[in-house]
Protein backbone atom coordinates (compact mmCIF):
# COMPACT_ATOMS: atom_id res chain seq x y z
CA UNK A 1 0.00 0.00 0.00
CA UNK A 2 1.39 3.37 -1.13
CA UNK A 3 1.70 6.62 1.53
CA UNK A 4 -0.99 9.07 1.87
CA UNK A 5 0.02 12.12 0.07
CA UNK A 6 -3.19 13.96 0.82
CA UNK A 7 -5.64 13.25 3.30
CA UNK A 8 -9.41 15.27 4.30
CA UNK A 9 -10.48 14.86 7.62
CA UNK A 10 -13.79 15.96 8.27
CA UNK A 11 -13.59 19.23 6.48
CA UNK A 12 -15.87 22.18 6.53
CA UNK A 13 -16.01 25.37 4.52
CA UNK A 14 -18.27 27.89 5.00
CA UNK A 15 -18.23 31.27 3.23
CA UNK A 16 -19.33 34.52 5.03
CA UNK A 17 -21.46 37.30 2.51
CA UNK A 18 -23.31 40.08 3.27
CA UNK A 19 -26.37 37.60 2.62
CA UNK A 20 -24.99 35.50 4.89
CA UNK A 21 -23.49 32.22 5.71
CA UNK A 22 -23.21 29.43 2.99
CA UNK A 23 -21.86 25.95 3.65
CA UNK A 24 -19.62 24.40 0.49
CA UNK A 25 -18.56 21.78 2.13
CA UNK A 26 -19.69 19.44 5.36
CA UNK A 27 -17.34 16.99 6.92
CA UNK A 28 -15.15 15.71 3.38
CA UNK A 29 -13.08 12.68 4.61
CA UNK A 30 -11.12 10.60 2.18
CA UNK A 31 -7.53 10.75 1.01
CA UNK A 32 -5.27 10.30 -2.30
CA UNK A 33 -2.28 7.35 -2.18
CA UNK A 34 0.92 8.46 -3.73
CA UNK A 35 0.92 7.61 -7.50
CA UNK A 36 -3.12 6.84 -7.85
CA UNK A 37 -5.34 9.04 -10.11
CA UNK A 38 -8.05 9.93 -8.08
CA UNK A 39 -11.26 11.36 -10.16
CA UNK A 40 -14.05 13.63 -8.40
CA UNK A 41 -17.63 13.70 -9.45
CA UNK A 42 -20.91 15.23 -8.34
CA UNK A 43 -23.95 17.33 -9.12
CA UNK A 44 -23.42 21.09 -10.96
CA UNK A 45 -22.61 23.63 -8.40
CA UNK A 46 -21.44 20.67 -5.28
CA UNK A 47 -17.93 22.66 -4.29
CA UNK A 48 -15.88 20.32 -7.16
CA UNK A 49 -13.44 23.43 -8.05
CA UNK A 50 -13.54 24.27 -3.97
CA UNK A 51 -12.53 21.11 -2.99
CA UNK A 52 -9.53 21.30 -5.26
CA UNK A 53 -8.80 24.81 -3.76
CA UNK A 54 -8.45 23.14 -0.44
CA UNK A 55 -6.51 20.57 -1.76
CA UNK A 56 -3.85 23.54 -3.04
CA UNK A 57 -4.16 25.62 0.01
CA UNK A 58 -5.63 28.56 -1.63
CA UNK A 59 -8.66 28.05 0.83
CA UNK A 60 -8.45 27.10 4.76
CA UNK A 61 -11.41 25.14 5.94
CA UNK A 62 -13.56 26.60 8.67
CA UNK A 63 -13.14 23.47 10.57
CA UNK A 64 -11.30 19.96 10.22
CA UNK A 65 -8.05 19.08 8.24
CA UNK A 66 -6.00 18.85 5.09
CA UNK A 67 -2.57 17.69 5.57
CA UNK A 68 -1.03 17.18 2.19
CA UNK A 69 3.09 16.05 1.83
CA UNK A 70 4.46 17.75 -1.23
CA UNK A 71 3.80 20.68 -3.89
CA UNK A 72 0.69 21.06 -6.35
CA UNK A 73 0.67 21.59 -10.12
CA UNK A 74 -3.04 23.72 -10.67
CA UNK A 75 -4.50 22.62 -14.22
CA UNK A 76 -7.08 25.05 -15.34
CA UNK A 77 -10.45 24.43 -17.51
CA UNK A 78 -8.86 26.52 -19.74
CA UNK A 79 -5.07 26.61 -21.47
CA UNK A 80 -4.74 30.14 -20.56
CA UNK A 81 -1.18 30.09 -22.37
CA UNK A 82 -0.08 33.91 -23.30
CA UNK A 83 -0.58 34.32 -26.69
CA UNK A 84 2.30 36.92 -26.81
CA UNK A 85 4.92 34.14 -25.57
CA UNK A 86 6.46 31.15 -27.30
CA UNK A 87 5.56 27.84 -26.18
CA UNK A 88 8.76 27.74 -24.91
CA UNK A 89 8.28 30.80 -22.76
CA UNK A 90 4.72 29.78 -21.72
CA UNK A 91 6.00 26.83 -20.25
CA UNK A 92 8.76 28.56 -18.52
CA UNK A 93 6.50 30.77 -16.82
CA UNK A 94 5.80 28.97 -13.60
CA UNK A 95 9.76 29.07 -13.27
CA UNK A 96 10.02 32.48 -13.54
CA UNK A 97 7.20 32.90 -11.04
CA UNK A 98 8.36 31.30 -7.99
CA UNK A 99 12.05 32.21 -8.97
CA UNK A 100 13.50 28.51 -10.13
CA UNK A 101 13.94 29.43 -13.97
CA UNK A 102 17.71 27.94 -13.68
CA UNK A 103 19.65 26.48 -16.37
CA UNK A 104 19.01 22.62 -14.80
CA UNK A 105 14.92 23.54 -14.46
CA UNK A 106 14.58 24.36 -17.90
CA UNK A 107 16.53 21.82 -19.62
CA UNK A 108 14.34 19.50 -17.29
CA UNK A 109 10.78 21.28 -18.82
CA UNK A 110 12.24 21.30 -22.46
CA UNK A 111 13.04 17.17 -22.23
CA UNK A 112 9.40 17.06 -20.98
CA UNK A 113 8.35 18.86 -24.28
CA UNK A 114 10.82 16.83 -26.12
CA UNK A 115 9.20 13.74 -25.17
CA UNK A 116 5.76 14.50 -25.28
CA UNK A 117 6.01 15.82 -29.02
CA UNK A 118 6.35 19.48 -28.36
CA UNK A 119 10.09 19.85 -29.91
CA UNK A 120 9.03 21.10 -33.02
CA UNK A 121 6.49 23.53 -31.57
CA UNK A 122 8.78 25.31 -29.37
CA UNK A 123 9.29 28.63 -31.10
CA UNK A 124 5.32 28.66 -31.98
CA UNK A 125 2.20 31.05 -30.50
CA UNK A 126 -0.52 29.35 -28.77
CA UNK A 127 -3.04 30.76 -31.53
CA UNK A 128 -0.55 28.79 -34.03
CA UNK A 129 -1.18 25.14 -32.45
CA UNK A 130 -4.58 23.08 -32.08
CA UNK A 131 -6.93 23.28 -28.98
CA UNK A 132 -5.23 19.65 -28.12
CA UNK A 133 -1.52 20.86 -29.08
CA UNK A 134 -2.02 23.85 -26.08
CA UNK A 135 -3.69 21.74 -23.66
CA UNK A 136 -0.83 18.90 -23.61
CA UNK A 137 1.46 22.33 -23.68
CA UNK A 138 -0.54 23.34 -20.50
CA UNK A 139 0.07 20.14 -18.47
CA UNK A 140 4.22 20.57 -19.59
CA UNK A 141 4.08 24.02 -18.17
CA UNK A 142 1.92 22.54 -14.88
CA UNK A 143 4.78 19.82 -14.68
CA UNK A 144 7.86 22.16 -15.26
CA UNK A 145 7.99 22.89 -11.57
CA UNK A 146 8.25 19.24 -10.79
CA UNK A 147 4.86 19.18 -8.35
CA UNK A 148 4.10 16.06 -6.24
CA UNK A 149 0.30 16.46 -7.08
CA UNK A 150 -1.78 17.54 -10.06
CA UNK A 151 -4.71 19.06 -9.65
CA UNK A 152 -7.16 19.07 -12.65
CA UNK A 153 -9.40 21.38 -13.04
CA UNK A 154 -12.16 19.98 -16.23
CA UNK A 155 -9.02 20.53 -18.16
CA UNK A 156 -10.96 18.84 -21.45
CA UNK A 157 -14.47 20.68 -21.12
CA UNK A 158 -13.41 23.61 -23.64
CA UNK A 159 -12.68 20.97 -26.33
CA UNK A 160 -14.51 18.89 -28.98
CA UNK A 161 -15.40 15.39 -28.50
CA UNK A 162 -12.62 13.95 -30.74
CA UNK A 163 -10.27 16.38 -29.75
CA UNK A 164 -11.17 15.82 -25.70
CA UNK A 165 -10.40 11.84 -26.35
CA UNK A 166 -7.19 12.90 -27.77
CA UNK A 167 -6.06 14.73 -24.98
CA UNK A 168 -7.46 12.31 -22.46
CA UNK A 169 -4.85 10.10 -23.99
CA UNK A 170 -2.31 12.74 -23.84
CA UNK A 171 -2.78 13.50 -20.37
CA UNK A 172 -3.01 9.98 -19.12
CA UNK A 173 0.23 8.70 -20.53
CA UNK A 174 1.93 11.77 -18.98
CA UNK A 175 0.72 11.18 -15.99
CA UNK A 176 1.29 7.86 -16.21
CA UNK A 177 5.10 8.49 -17.31
CA UNK A 178 5.74 10.93 -15.03
CA UNK A 179 4.32 8.65 -11.98
CA UNK A 180 2.47 11.33 -11.09
CA UNK A 181 -0.68 11.60 -8.57
CA UNK A 182 -3.34 13.40 -9.74
CA UNK A 183 -6.90 14.76 -8.67
CA UNK A 184 -9.50 15.16 -11.86
CA UNK A 185 -12.83 16.90 -11.10
CA UNK A 186 -15.26 16.58 -13.87
CA UNK A 187 -18.92 16.60 -14.81
CA UNK A 188 -18.32 13.63 -17.51
CA UNK A 189 -18.68 10.44 -16.46
CA UNK A 190 -17.49 8.30 -18.83
CA UNK A 191 -14.34 10.59 -18.58
CA UNK A 192 -13.87 9.52 -14.86
CA UNK A 193 -14.05 5.86 -15.85
CA UNK A 194 -11.39 6.08 -18.46
CA UNK A 195 -8.53 7.96 -16.54
CA UNK A 196 -9.43 7.27 -12.55
CA UNK A 197 -8.00 4.69 -10.30
CA UNK A 198 -10.51 5.60 -8.36
CA UNK A 199 -13.79 7.61 -8.09
CA UNK A 200 -15.10 9.75 -5.44
CA UNK A 201 -18.90 10.62 -5.65
CA UNK A 202 -20.02 13.98 -3.74
CA UNK A 203 -23.42 15.03 -2.73
CA UNK A 204 -25.11 18.52 -3.81
CA UNK A 205 -24.30 21.28 -1.98
CA UNK A 206 -22.88 20.93 0.81
CA UNK A 207 -20.75 18.46 -0.44
CA UNK A 208 -20.11 15.74 1.11
CA UNK A 209 -18.74 12.04 0.02
CA UNK A 210 -21.50 9.55 -1.44
CA UNK A 211 -19.68 6.78 -2.43
CA UNK A 212 -16.32 5.76 -3.33
CA UNK A 213 -15.64 2.78 -5.86
CA UNK A 214 -12.11 1.70 -6.73
CA UNK A 215 -12.46 0.73 -10.56
CA UNK A 216 -11.47 -2.85 -12.10
CA UNK A 217 -9.99 -2.30 -14.98
CA UNK A 218 -6.69 -4.54 -13.31
CA UNK A 219 -3.23 -3.15 -15.35
CA UNK A 220 -5.02 -1.67 -18.46
CA UNK A 221 -4.56 2.24 -17.93
CA UNK A 222 -5.59 3.84 -21.51
CA UNK A 223 -8.72 5.54 -21.82
CA UNK A 224 -9.71 4.39 -24.86
CA UNK A 225 -9.08 0.73 -24.01
CA UNK A 226 -10.96 1.08 -21.31
CA UNK A 227 -13.73 2.33 -23.19
CA UNK A 228 -13.89 -1.19 -25.02
CA UNK A 229 -13.89 -3.01 -21.79
CA UNK A 230 -17.34 -4.39 -20.53
CA UNK A 231 -17.30 -3.19 -17.30
CA UNK A 232 -17.07 0.24 -18.45
CA UNK A 233 -21.10 0.53 -19.03
CA UNK A 234 -21.56 -1.05 -16.05
CA UNK A 235 -19.66 1.35 -13.97
CA UNK A 236 -21.51 3.91 -16.08
CA UNK A 237 -24.91 2.99 -15.31
CA UNK A 238 -23.99 2.93 -11.46
CA UNK A 239 -22.35 6.38 -11.48
CA UNK A 240 -25.41 7.63 -13.47
CA UNK A 241 -27.25 5.97 -10.72
CA UNK A 242 -25.82 7.54 -8.08
CA UNK A 243 -25.80 11.30 -9.13
CA UNK A 244 -29.39 11.34 -10.11
CA UNK A 245 -30.32 9.31 -7.03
Amino acid sequence: MKNEILRFEDVTLTYHTRRGETTAADGLTFSVREGEFVAIIGPSGCGKTTLLSLAAGLLVPSSGKVTRHGSCGYMLQKDELFPWRTIEKNIFLPLEIKRQNTPERREKALGLAGKYGLADFLQSYPPQLSGGMRQRAALIRTLATEPDILLLDEPFSALDYQTRLNVCEDVSSIILGEKKTAILITHDISEAISLADRIIVLTKRPARVAFEHELDFGLEKRPIKRREQRQFSRWFEVLWKELNA
